[in-house]
C-alpha cells in the first residue's frame, strides 16, 4: 500500500472535528475540491469508505473514526518529532560528553556552570567523564568527548580549538603546625615532604617545571589526583601540596591550613577545547556558551 499522505489525513480529522466539507476547506485554508479529493484517495487508498456524506453534516464511518483516532496520535508524533529536529539543530537539546582533567574543577567550577545550564539549557544533558587532560583532548581527536575543559600547554590538533577560560594563581597548602615563611618558595618547599599529583597529570608537570626553574627535582611523599583528598591530608599534617585557588576560596580553607602565596608566582590556565565545525550551533556550542559566561566576574 502507498504511505497515506499527512495533509490528508490532517484534513479527514478536521472534517470530522467540524461536521462539513466546507468548514474543513475554510480552516484548512484549501479549495473544497481538495478536500473533497483528499478524502477520496484516502477511501481508494485503503480501500474502504472513511465518512458518511449526509445532506447537512458529515460524520464519519466506524472505518473512518479508527483512523481519525489513530490519525490524531500520529499527527502529534510527527509533531513531536519535528519539533525536537528542531531543537536538536538550534541547540536547545543533546547530550554533550565532557572530558575533565581534575577533580578540583568536578567540585568547584563544574556545579555551577550545571546550575546555569540547567537554567538555560534544560533539555541538554552533560556526561562527564574525569580522565585528566591528555585523554580528554584525544578523546575530542577521536570523536568520544565534545568538550574537554583541560590545562595548558596543549599540544596543536587538526580540527580542534581550545578557548581560554579560567585562570587560577597556584598556591602551597601547609600544615598551620608547621614554622613557615610568609611565601613559599621551591628551595623551601622541596625540603618539606610533598603531596603532587600523579606524574601523567599536567598539574605535575606544572609544578615540577616550577621546580626545575629553581634548580630543584623534588621527591614527593605521596602522589593523589584528588584536589579534596590532598587538602584533607595537609589538613592532617601529612605534607604541603601546590594546588590552583580561585578568588575566595581561602575563606573556606580548613584553619589547619595555611596558605602560602608562592615566589615566583605561579598560574594554572584552563582552555575549553572542542571540535571547530562544532562552533557555530548544536548543544556543543551551548555549552561552551555557558561555561564562557560562567567563567566572567560576577
Amino acid at each position: 500500500m502507498r504511505q497515506i499522505n499527512l495533509d490528508q489525513l490532517q484534513t479527514l480529522i478536521t472534517i470530522s472535528d467540524l461536521g462539513s466539507f466546507s468548514a474543513a476547506a475554510q480552516a484548512l485554508h484549501l479549495a473544497q475540491p481538495t478536500v473533497s479529493l483528499h478524502v477520496s484517495e484516502l477511501e481508494a487508498r485503503l480501500g474502504v469508505p472513511l465518512m458518511h456524506r449526509g445532506a447537512r453534516r458529515v460524520h464519519p464511518t466506524a472505518a473512518g473514526a479508527e483512523l481519525v483516532e489513530r490519525g490524531r496520535r500520529l499527527l502529534r508524533d510527527v509533531d513531536d518529532a519535528v519539533d525536537a529536529s528542531r531543537r536538536l539543530h538550534a541547540g536547545l537539546e543533546g547530550r554533550v560528553r565532557l572530558g575533565v582533567s581534575t577533580t578540583g574543577i568536578v567540585v568547584d567550577v563544574l556545579p555551577p556552570a550545571f546550575e546555569l545550564l540547567a537554567q538555560r539549557y534544560p533539555g541538554i544533558e552533560v556526561s562527564p567523564r574525569f580522565i585528566g587532560s591528555d585523554a580528554s583532548a584525544a578523546g575530542l581527536l577521536a570523536g568520544t568527548v565534545d568538550v574537554a575543559l583541560v590545562s595548558l600547554p596543549q599540544p596543536s590538533l587538526p580540527g580542534v580549538r581550545f578557548a581560554p577560560w579560567m585562570r587560577h594563581e597556584m598556591h602551597a597548602l601547609v600544615p598551620a603546625s608547621w614554622r613557615s615563611p610568609k611565601r613559599a618558595t621551591a628551595a623551601w618547599l622541596a625540603a618539606q615532604p610533598l603531596i603532587m599529583n600523579e606524574p601523567f597529570t599536567r598539574m605535575y608537570a606544572l609544578t615540577m617545571e616550577w621546580f626545575g626553574k629553581a634548580g630543584f627535582s623534588p621527591r614527593p611523599r605521596l602522589e593523589h589526583n584528588y584536589d579534596v583528598a590532598m587538602r584533607g591530608l595537609v589538613e592532617a599534617g601529612y605534607g604541603a601540596a601546590l594546588l590552583p585557588l580561585r578568588k575566595g576560596d581561602e575563606a573556606q580553607i580548613d584553619p589547619r591550613v595555611r596558605v602560602l602565596p608562592l615566589s615566583p608566582r605561579l598560574t594554572r590556565q584552563l582552555v575549553i577545547g572542542y571540535r571547530a565545525d562544532e562552533a557555530k550551533g548544536g548543544a556543543v556550542a551551548r555549552v561552551v556558551e555557558v561555561l564562557m559566561d560562567q567563567a566572567k566576574p560576577q
